[in-house]
């Protein structure tokens, strides 16, 4: 029976472990992530969750853990953030080589430097090429949701690849919502044991997981191997997309749209933001203008044929980067734009905006804002230049602590002299 809670995003994906029947979560704490690791924990000491926890001294190690884990036919979770995250980017590239599947969440966190605790997307965009496939979320439940979805996509004996399911820090693992917590049984049904067959390691059985040192030739087999297994990930979620559906009642497409049906005009983005800007297209359309959003769930693998299907024959759209690709601008503008490149029927303008880096909040009012610059770009037949969203207020509050700390700096120097 379906038990209705308020729980955090963090709670949500300890929840989402415990119910998958994690056997093992290799772990290491980080800023806004350790409320996970906390709850699953606790769960493990009480004896509510038959499960072996181990902290490692790094997430370099936690990663190695759980890829030799799952290689060896054990249901694996673990969970990251920011730095961390970056700290085990060396063994994303060499698990996913081995066609290990397990879970790992990641709860988006901005970059050093400087040094911020708050959330964006840079951490979990650096992955993008690692292997690893990508959910990401817009709610606590979507949270929960994806943690099941997840371990059915990396175990799929057409996958086998590890998943992330990214949720955004403080936003999101911090806020309490309500969630629907499923049955065990449902549960079950939905996700049966994990099958090891084909996966893991015997010596009865010999089969190559490409971990040994070869030349170019049988490497870029190997390589192109994973990147089909990916690219089969867009039929297979769509799969087991309906089958959560018919489970448990909840739709998770690998493409959310929100009032694309007749719209002219679009806001494109990922991530908890994503629900103010469903907010905004309401508002909006209560003044006439047509217009939706499309948000990715699915990021890896890139979902190209239903973005193409959804921005048809729009007249422009608004793409808003909670990330910053130094030298290059937003990730999501540029994949759009590659993946829209010589569709008759692409959106005349796609302006990028780049926004919320650092946990800074996106207003309602930028959100009408942008949608302004979009419809005045496609009637005069132009494209923006990428804009950062950023007040006029917030450059004035900057420019008094420059001049502060430049004050400081100045009657430092004076003093030494007298000294």
């Amino acid at each position: 029976m379906t038990q209705r809670i308020l729980l955090t995003g963090n709670g949500a994906a300890a929840w989402g472990a415990r119910l998958a029947r994690s056997d093992y979560i290799p772990a290491f704490p980080i800023t806004p992530q350790t409320e996970i690791i906390e709850s699953i924990a606790a769960w493990v000491e009480q004896g509510e969750m038959d499960a072996r926890l181990v902290t490692l001294e790094s997430e370099h190690s936690m990663v190695t853990a759980a890829g030799a884990a799952a290689a060896t036919g054990v249901r694996v979770f673990s969970a990251t953030s920011s730095q961390g995250l970056l700290y085990a980017m060396e063994m994303l590239y060499t698990v996913a080589g081995w066609r290990a599947p397990f879970v790992l969440v990641n709860v988006s966190r901005g970059l050093s430097a400087p040094i911020t605790l708050e959330p964006d997307h840079n951490d979990i965009l650096a992955a993008r090429d690692s292997g690893f496939l990508q959910l990401h979320c817009a709610t606590c439940q979507e949270v929960l949701d994806s943690v099941l979805l997840a371990f059915r996509l990396a175990e799929d004996r057409r996958i086998r690849l590890p998943v992330i399911v990214n949720l955004d820090g403080f936003y999101l693992s911090f806020t309490r919502e309500p969630v629907n917590l499923p049955d065990l049984g449902s549960v079950d049904s939905f996700l049966p044991p994990f099958d090891p067959e084909n996966i893991r390691f015997r010596a009865s059985a010999p089969i190559s997981q490409a971990v040994a040192v070869l030349g170019g030739s049988p490497y870029s087999y190997f390589r192109y191997e994973t990147h089909l297994a990916a690219l089969h990930g867009l039929g297979v979620y769509d799969e087991i997309a309906c089958d959560f559906a018919r489970t448990f009642g909840r739709r998770h497409p690998a493409v959310e749209s929100y009032r694309m049906d007749d719209a002219q005009w679009a806001f494109v983005m990922i991530g908890s933001f994503a629900t103010k800007a469903r907010e905004a297209v309401d508002r909006l359309r209560e003044i006439g203008w047509r217009i939706g959003l499309i948000r990715p769930r699915l990021l890896r693998p890139f979902p190209v044929s239903t973005l193409r299907h959804l921005c048809s024959g729009l007249r422009g759209a608004a793409v808003i980067d909670q990330n910053l690709s130094i030298g290059f601008g937003g990730v999501l503008h540029g994949e759009l734009c590659a993946a829209l490149y010589g569709e008759t029927k692409a959106p005349r303008t796609l302006v990028s905006f780049i926004g919320g880096l650092g946990g800074r909040d996106i207003s309602d009012e930028e959100f009408f804002e942008m949608a302004a610059v979009v419809r005045r770009a496609a009637d005069a037949g132009q494209t923006p230049a990428p804009r950062l969203l950023y007040t006029e207020d917030e450059l004035r509050e900057l420019r008094t602590l420059q001049a502060v700390a430049h004050s400081e700096r100045n009657d430092l120097g004076a003093r030494s002299k007298t000294t």
